[in-house]
């Protein structure tokens, strides 16, 4: 894992450096306040993964204009203002290993910056003058938005449903790394089948990769995580290896993992038990075989720009999601 990582950000230096440099150009905001707060999680050390998909579609697309790291900033941007949305919505204490800005200023200054930078987005978004484009960014606040809203009504919910929780990780995060893909084929004008094929990339690689997230939650400390282990759960949020694991649980198991799960106090003893019933009942490593079928799905939508060297980068991107769960 750590030698593909090292050979994909040796590829792409120059882009990251471009979007780096283009996050602080586009923030200008009024207010030195909101420069503060959106820069405590901006430059907290994200992998600009969101907007690097951007730049890599529209390079395989042939699209070699100046500006697009512009463009590109629209999805870091976006991602940002989720990430203080929900720490506020959810009480997160740790976000990227330090403390959340809700906690570090107060709530609503982190619910405002959100706002700014969702603005920011639309902003820059008009700046490409096409419709397409401003169309998708708006479809995808939406989309986020609600399902931000169905998770925080399905907390705590031990019969939440696989389907569910499909389509919460879906608005969540998958329409983002979606919409990255499929503007940058719509930047550079791409036809139609490469456009297809990017959106299906995009979406197939952001469902896998929250999948990955979330068995991360339980196998990985902060240290590499940025955040506490097990925060979803602390939380009252289920994801996929937790809800197949009460599926397969006999009666027994069920309860105790129910209670933890009920627990007002999650205790380190009760979450490293709820890990082994999670090994035991098959959890973990369902969800593993899920997101390794939406890599494979994203890697085979976009073969007709394996002979670019942005679809190769592309495909190991995708293999790099997956190989952060192993």
């Amino acid at each position: 894992m750590k030698e593909l990582k090292n050979k994909i950000l040796s590829s792409v230096e120059q882009e990251l450096t471009a979007i780096e440099t283009a996050l602080s150009a586009n923030l200008n905001p009024n207010f030195e306040l909101v420069r503060d707060v959106a820069g405590h999680l901006l430059f907290a050390g994200g992998k600009r993964l969101r907007p690097l998909l951007m730049m890599l579609s529209a390079q395989g697309c042939g699209y070699n204009k100046s500006g697009t790291a512009d463009i590109a900033c629209i999805f870091e941007y976006l991602h940002a203002a989720t990430l203080l949305h929900d720490d506020v919505v959810d009480g997160g204490g740790l976000r990227r290993g330090k403390i959340a800005a809700h906690h570090h200023w107060d709530p609503p200054t982190a619910v405002l910056t959100g706002d700014f930078l969702l603005a920011r987005s639309l902003s820059l978004a008009a700046r490409t003058g096409l419709p397409e484009v401003i169309q998708c960014i708006a479809d995808i606040t939406e989309k986020m938005s609600q399902g931000e809203i169905r998770q925080m009504t399905c907390k705590g919910d031990i019969d939440l449903s696989e389907e569910v929780y499909l389509d919460i990780i879906e608005c969540k995060t998958a329409v983002l790394f979606q919409g990255a893909c499929r503007i940058g084929a719509l930047i550079a004008n791409a036809p139609h089948k490469q456009v297809e094929a990017l959106t299906a990339y995009g979406y197939d690689l952001g469902m896998g990769f929250q999948m990955i997230d979330d068995v991360l939650d339980y196998t990985r400390d902060s240290g590499e995580t940025g955040k506490q282990p097990g925060a979803d759960l602390r939380e009252g949020k289920l994801t996929l290896p937790v809800i197949h694991a009460l599926k397969q649980a006999d009666k027994k198991e069920r309860s105790k993992m129910t209670a933890i799960i009920q627990s007002n106090d999650i205790k380190t003893t009760d979450f490293m038990q709820l890990i082994s019933l999670l090994e035991k009942t098959g959890g973990i490593e369902y969800t593993r075989k899920c997101a390794c079928l939406c890599i494979e799905r994203a890697k085979n939508a976009i073969k007709l720009l394996y002979a670019a060297p942005e679809g190769e980068l592309l495909k190991n991107i995708a293999d790099y999601a997956l190989l952060r769960g192993e």
